[in-house]
């Protein structure tokens, strides 16, 4: 498989470490990440921006002129506004959860994901990347971890983005989004049959990218 046309994806809950790993492995092997769920919030908020977050006409009407774009230095682009640093509140995240569910939403977005996939190689992480987006990658990850161990790991992100929320907070809305999106009928969370799922609980940044860059090195150096 030529670099261009690899895809590697990784699917998870919120806190398993998806998106920094991810990152990480995309940097070791010269490729680049697609960050899917910031896609999603940023349809979400455009959607509270305009105020139709709950109106399921206005979310159709959205989804059909939907555009969305990523520029070389990472920076989201909704409907020609930057919303990089909006879309990371949990308002945002709650609403991404949300909408994530309904099938017109994950029908204006998919093939986005797909067409900003290549060329690779490319690390995508989000939710339903094995099972939904890229079924043929030929290398698919999941991380998972405890409850308690994720909702510190988000909790202490959005203090270092100096947001003033309590744990226990974090805890309950983590709880609820995971509820969400394991339960939706259209791309639940769950792992692909062929991905390798990965415990991070007691795991480090660096100890999970190591193990992950093992077998994408293995597979392409057998």
């Amino acid at each position: 498989m030529r670099p261009e046309e690899l895809i590697i994806t990784i699917d998870g809950p919120a806190g398993s470490g998806k998106s920094t790993v991810a990152g990480a492995l995309a940097e070791r092997i010269g490729g680049r990440k697609l960050d899917t769920g910031a896609m999603y919030r940023a349809f979400a908020w455009t959607a509270v921006d305009r105020g139709i977050a709950e109106d399921m006409d206005g979310i159709a009407a959205l989804a059909k002129d939907f555009r969305l774009e990523c520029t070389p230095q990472g920076r989201w682009l909704a409907m020609g506004r930057d919303v990089t640093e909006a879309i990371r509140t949990p308002e945002i995240s709650s609403w991404a959860s949300r909408l994530s569910a309904i099938p017109v939403v994950r029908g204006a977005l998919v093939p986005i994901q797909r067409a900003l996939a290549l060329p690779g190689p490319t690390v995508a992480e989000g939710r339903d990347m094995g099972t939904v987006v890229f079924p043929d990658a030929p290398l698919k990850f999941f991380l998972t971890a405890g409850p308690e161990a994720r909702a510190r790991r988000r909790h202490a992100e959005l203090l270092a983005r100096g947001m003033d929320v309590a744990f226990e907070s974090v805890l309950a809305e983590q709880r609820e989004r995971d509820e969400r999106d394991e339960r939706r009928t259209v791309a639940p969370l769950r792992a692909a049959d062929d991905a390798v799922v990965v415990d991070t609980t007691s795991m480090t940044v660096e100890e999970v990218v190591a193990f992950l860059l093992a077998r994408v090195q293995a597979m392409l150096h057998p």
